[in-house]
């Protein structure tokens, strides 16, 4: 798979999970379990991009 189609697909998941973790959060609260998994899941997933981008440059 090309960098470019990586990029692409995690910052494709990067937004889905940000938007579930944001409607989430503003019906169920920002303490909310769900909530968490859904910041926990976003912080994973913004790690691998930094990685990625990272690699990419050097």
């Amino acid at each position: 798979m090309r960098t470019s189609d990586n990029f692409h697909k995690l910052t494709a998941q990067i937004n889905v999970i940000r938007d579930l973790m944001i409607t989430t959060g503003l019906t169920k609260g920002l303490d909310n379990q769900e909530t968490l998994k859904y910041s926990e899941e976003l912080d994973k997933l913004i790690n691998k991009y930094q990685l990625l981008n990272h690699s990419f440059r050097h």
